[in-house]
């Protein structure tokens, strides 16, 4: 990327800490939550996809959420492991701007997706004899498509954006990865207006969908409230699982985002939930949880264990 206004070609990643202890005992916790991160969720994904019970939209968003949760682990956490391993915290100016388009590229189709599975619980609470003529294949597929489509559009902008500051002075991120909170800071021009971006694209955004995720939920709650039946019990149960994904997704990225000023400690700390912990939230509360998923892992691994015969996979 050759930019007129870029005097430097690189960045220095600060990290979390700066103890050398703190910093092995991080990268075992974060290389474990890693690991745990990409093997809860490609089990998920592979559970659905070979359970032909689990062939329902709700089952669809989810492998499509694991994934994406996997890719938000993957932007930046090895580089931070092999960075504490190593020692060698620099990061070119491409690579820092490659970093900001994947990070948003997959909190927006993230944030899109959540929605969409409201969306899918919503209806088949609160409108449960139209849901099957209303969320079809068609309709989770364009659900998807669009969510990919709004994080393409939303990174873009974040990219552009990033692509004409001019950085000519500092060049250290007190940070483990490149997010414009923190970068917009070291350009040479007045960081106010260019907070004042920030919470109208990216604070503001995620805040409207919040609170409409939140309502959506309340709504189903409220349904829920007035059924005493063993199904209402396990939508329930699933919608709480929701919840609580939203809001540990939601609740670090609309601080970060509505206060991009704010102290770089705690800005870092907040980034380590929805990078770090909050894909690991996943299979941990899908599989915990939720029964189905759980019969569907055991009958997976008597088959892995015991293969006997093979049957055709059809989603929906």
């Amino acid at each position: 990327m050759d930019v007129a206004n870029k005097s430097i070609s690189e960045f220095v990643l600060l990290g979390l800490f700066k103890s050398r202890e703190l910093q092995l005992f991080f990268f075992m916790v974060f290389s474990l939550f890693y690991v745990a991160t990409v093997v809860g969720n490609s089990l998920i994904v592979i559970t659905v996809i070979a359970d032909s019970h689990l062939h329902s939209p709700m089952y669809f968003l989810l492998t499509n959420l694991s994934i994406i949760d996997m890719s938000l682990a993957s932007f930046a956490t090895p580089k931070m492991i092999t960075d504490y391993l190593t020692g060698h915290k620099t990061i070119s100016f491409d690579g820092c701007i490659t970093q900001i388009f994947f990070l948003h590229l997959f909190t927006g189709t993230e944030i899109i997706l959540l929605m969409a599975m409201s969306l899918d619980r919503y209806i088949a609470i609160c409108k449960p004899l139209r849901y099957a003529s209303i969320i079809n294949p068609w309709v989770c597929t364009a659900l998807v498509v669009a969510s990919w489509v709004v994080g393409v559009m939303h990174s873009m902008s974040q990219v552009i954006f990033a692509l004409t500051l001019p950085f000519c002075g500092p060049n250290e991120v007190d940070s483990f990865f490149c997010d414009l909170p923190v970068v917009f800071q070291l350009a040479c021009v007045d960081t106010y207006v260019l907070g004042l971006f920030m919470i109208s694209t990216s604070g503001i955004i995620a805040l409207s969908c919040f609170i409409l995720l939140f309502n959506s939920y309340v709504i189903i709650l409220v349904t829920i409230k007035h059924h005493s039946s063993k199904g209402s019990s396990k939508a329930l149960s699933t919608c709480t699982a929701h919840f609580i994904v939203v809001f540990m997704f939601f609740g670090p990225c609309i601080f970060i985002y509505m206060w991009p000023l704010n102290s770089f400690l705690v800005d870092k700390i907040l980034s380590v939930f929805y990078t770090i912990f909050t894909p690991i939230l996943n299979p941990i509360i899908y599989t915990l949880r939720n029964q189905e998923v759980k019969t569907a892992m055991r009958k997976l691994k008597n088959r892995l264990l015991n293969p006997k015969r093979t049957t055709p996979l059809h989603y929906f």
